[in-house]
């Protein structure tokens, strides 16, 4: 029972946010799809500047439409807040992410890989000038066209 209500919630998050906690998951769908991943790295509940980049940049309509299109979104939070606490396992991957890709510990971090997990390009922080415009324009430039 606790298994299935997880799998439920877990199915909720993604299709209301089109962020995957699941890594492995992401690269096998952004290897069909001919798409790139977007991993970020956040505090959710600690993080201003997280928490910024998020409402600002990643849930703006533009960006969503933008990356429904181009993108697989991955998200490794870091909550800090108790109540707020991922399961286990997921935080044992995030920390492997962590491990691979952040191992400076910066949030927010922002990657784009290819579906074999290269990094092409690293936002680190929340520069002040940085729109959803002049962020999707630098993913457009190293992004495959849309099929």
């Amino acid at each position: 029972m606790k298994l299935l209500l997880i799998t439920l919630l877990t199915s909720f998050i993604l299709s209301t946010t089109g962020w995957q906690l699941d890594f492995e998951h992401a690269k096998a769908e952004a290897s069909q799809s001919h798409k790139l991943i977007l991993l970020n790295f956040s505090g959710s509940d600690w993080c201003g500047p997280c928490i910024k980049l998020k409402k600002d940049i990643f849930e703006s309509a533009a960006f969503q439409e933008f990356a429904t299109n181009r993108l697989i979104l991955v998200r490794a939070d870091f909550p800090r807040l108790s109540k707020n606490q991922l399961e286990a396992k997921q935080i044992a991957h995030n920390e492997a992410l962590a491990e691979k890709y952040n191992r400076q510990g910066k949030f927010p971090l922002t990657l784009l890989l290819d579906a074999n997990g290269k990094v092409l390009k690293e936002w680190d922080g929340y520069p002040q000038s940085l729109t959803p415009s002049s962020f999707m324009e630098t993913i457009q430039s190293l992004t495959p066209p849309a099929k």
